[in-house]
Formats: C-alpha cells, sequence, structure tokens
C-alpha cells in the first residue's frame, strides 16, 4: 500500500494557491480545455487524497457484496467523524453567545446526518443469506466498537462511561473518548446558553457532572416553551436554534432507527457480532433521546 505523509506542510507545499487571474490566463491558454500535464502529482489527488482512500479496501473474503458492506461502513465512519466536526463548532459559537453563527454547522450538521442516513440504502440488499457468506470473518468485530460514533454520541448528550472500555489497549483513542465524556455536551452549552439568556434553570441541571448523562426536566421544557412562544421572527435566534438542534435530533434518531431496520433485514434476531442481543440491544438504544425537552417541551406549546 502506498504510504502517504498527510502532514499538512507537506499538502501546504504540494497544493499551490491560485488567483482568479491566474485561472483565467490559464483557461485562455488551454483554450478552454483542462490541464492535461502537471509536473508533480495532480493536484485534486493530493488534497482529496483518493488514491489513498481507494486502497484502504481490504476485504476479508472473495465475496463480492463484502466490498458494499466495508466500504459502507467506512463511508459512515467519515460522516461520523464530519458531523462531529460540525457539532464541535457549534459548540465554539454558543459558548461565544453567538447563537446566529452556530445555526450554519447544526444546518450543515443535519444534512451531514441526512447523507449518512442514505447510505444505508446501498446495503438494502443484503439479506441474511448475503450476509452471511462472510460474517464469520469478521470475528467479533461490529459497528458496536466505533470509536468515531461514540464521539457523536457523546456530543449529543448520550453518556455511557462504560462504552470507552473496549478501547483501553488504543491509549490515543482511550484518552480522546475520555476527554469527550468529561466535556460538556452541546446539549450542556445549549443549557448553559438559555441560562445566560435569563432562564431560571436548576442548579442540578447546571451543576450535574457532565459525564452523566442529562435527564430531562421540566424547567428546560419550560424555557423552550417560553422561546417558541415569542413568534417565529429572524430575531428570536433562540427559536431557530431550537429549530436547528431538532433537526439535528431528528436525522440522528431516523439513523438509529434505520441501523435497527439494517440489522433486521440482514440478521434477523441473531446475536449481534460484538457480544450484544443484536436487535433488543438497538431497540433499547432508541429509547434514549436526544434534546428530549425540544420535544416534550411541544405538547405545552
Amino acid at each position: 500500500m502506498e504510504q502517504t505523509d498527510l502532514r499538512a506542510p507537506t499538502l501546504a507545499a504540494a497544493v499551490r494557491p491560485v488567483t482568479p487571474q491566474q485561472r483565467a490566463a490559464k483557461a485562455a491558454r488551454n483554450g478552454g480545455k483542462p490541464t492535461l500535464e502537471f509536473a508533480e502529482r495532480v493536484p485534486y489527488d493530493t488534497y482529496v487524497r483518493a488514491s489513498t482512500l481507494h486502497r484502504l479496501q481490504q476485504p476479508l473474503s472473495d465475496d463480492p457484496g463484502e466490498m458494499s458492506f466495508l466500504m459502507v461502513s467506512q463511508i459512515m465512519e467519515l460522516y461520523f467523524g464530519l458531523t462531529c466536526h460540525e457539532l464541535r463548532e457549534a459548540q465554539r459559537c454558543l459558548r461565544a453567545d453567538r447563537v446566529w453563527d452556530a445555526l450554519a454547522p447544526l444546518r450543515r450538521a443535519a444534512l451531514h446526518l441526512e447523507g449518512l442516513n442514505a447510505a444505508w440504502k446501498g446495503l438494502r440488499w443484503m439479506t441474511p443469506a448475503d450476509f452471511n457468506r462472510f460474517r464469520n470473518l469478521l470475528g467479533e468485530g461490529s459497528g458496536f466498537q466505533s470509536a468515531m460514533y461514540r464521539h457523536l454520541e457523546f456530543l449529543l448528550g448520550l453518556r455511557d462511561a462504560a462504552l470507552v472500555r473496549p478501547f483501553r489497549r488504543q491509549t490515543e483513542v482511550y484518552a480522546e473518548l475520555r476527554a469527550a465524556l468529561a466535556a460538556p455536551s452541546l446539549w450542556d452549552d445549549v443549557l448553559a446558553l438559555l441560562a445566560r439568556c435569563g432562564f431560571d434553570l436548576p442548579a442540578e441541571v447546571l451543576d450535574r457532572h457532565v459525564a452523566e448523562e442529562h435527564q430531562p426536566h421540566p424547567a428546560v421544557a419550560a424555557a423552550w416553551v417560553t422561546v417558541y412562544a415569542d413568534g417565529g421572527g429572524p430575531d428570536n435566534h433562540l427559536r431557530l436554534l431550537g429549530e436547528a438542534l431538532t433537526e439535528v435530533a431528528e436525522q440522528f434518531g431516523d439513523w438509529r432507527w434505520n441501523h435497527l431496520k439494517a440489522v433486521q433485514r440482514s440478521m434477523g434476531a441473531k446475536a449481534g457480532s460484538g457480544g450484544s442481543a443484536g436487535l433488543a440491544w438497538l431497540q433499547r438504544s432508541m429509547a434514549r433521546v436526544v434534546f428530549p425537552e425540544l420535544w416534550s417541551a411541544r405538547t405545552a406549546m
């Protein structure tokens, strides 16, 4: 496999900025045709690392369907990381009371989750017979063991310290997950923002240990009822925030539902590869709601 140096200085040196004037001059010299000769590596590949990406698939069997399973899993991992990136940017904005600026990364996050949901369609062909042709070769490998998915759950406020234990032998990954668990979630930052905006939230909500999962509280739901009662004008940034967060929560909920249906389609109620109860485990996990008071508040609106 090609060994690629991913360090930023190498990338910056290889991808040379081009001004609009230079771009127009090149197009004129080429007669409108694309450039076909480069002194070094193709700039697109230098930036996107496409040749590296397409060498990362190493199926364990000769079954042609395994490539779909493997590549869709990798695509989902990329979407997990991208969504986490957007949610962290939203956190930075909220901590600085820049509610308007937080809307863009939240909306992007919802769109990335929509793309993540679409990825499941690439596995709709897979029956239990199809999966069984290579499933045993996966050993105890399971999507349950995705570290980046745990980062996403932690950012969304779904907290369970036991779920970092599988990564204890991967010291860097384990340290990053422990740090994520000890840091406020996006919902924690939203609650702190509401308090700074004058909403009366109790200490049990604001001062709890952030490694513990937030429990729904009527005072938080009441705050959102008040936010939404103020109308839908462009100046009500908190209401816009609530809607952006709702879209993220809804798309994430759709992903969990699509995951459950994909498991049901490809393996029924068999035990999971990673030792879980499979379908039953996923059904129980869906009971944990993301941004719960955004949903409960709607009953009182």
